[in-house]
């Protein structure tokens, strides 16, 4: 589904700020107000705009470590580790990926020490590999809205 290019600036507004008054949208795109809520209204619609959010920083929450866990469940686990995977909070994203691994995660921890609890109420389930991660260089972000 391709974007026309007001749509493609109402979508990066919206990326790096999902707060933006209709206003300001109306402003960067060039139309009114109405004709930018309609917009929005389409694009909703189309399942382009499927939401809108508040970005959080998790270290001001007190999580201090974040780590990706490559799982790999143990024969005849597969579902069983999927539903514990969704019952800790502190996995905050999970992929179910080809090859080795069955699972790569996101997990926000406070400490080493639960990390390792955590870890540790896996291992009947899974083997799992981890690493920290030190920075993120590149953040989540879409892919470029225009063709080609």
């Amino acid at each position: 589904m391709e974007l026309d290019p007001i749509d493609q600036t109402l979508v990066a507004a919206l990326t790096a700020d999902a707060r933006s008054a209709l206003k300001t949208l109306a402003a960067q795109c060039g139309l009114s107000a109405p004709s930018v809520a309609e917009r929005l209204r389409r694009l909703e619609e189309r399942g382009v705009v499927t939401g809108y959010s508040a970005v959080v920083d998790p270290r001001a929450l007190g999580y201090q470590l974040q780590a990706i866990v490559r799982i790999k469940p143990l024969p005849g686990r597969l579902h069983e580790v999927e539903r514990a995977l969704r019952g800790i909070p502190q996995f905050t994203e999970c992929d179910k990926v080809t090859g080795e691994d069955c699972f790569i995660a996101r997990l926000l921890v406070r400490s080493l020490e639960q990390l390792d609890q955590i870890l540790d109420s896996l291992a009947s389930l899974a083997e799992t590999h981890t690493a920290i991660v030190k920075t993120t260089p590149i953040a989540r972000r879409l892919p470029p809205l225009a063709a080609g």
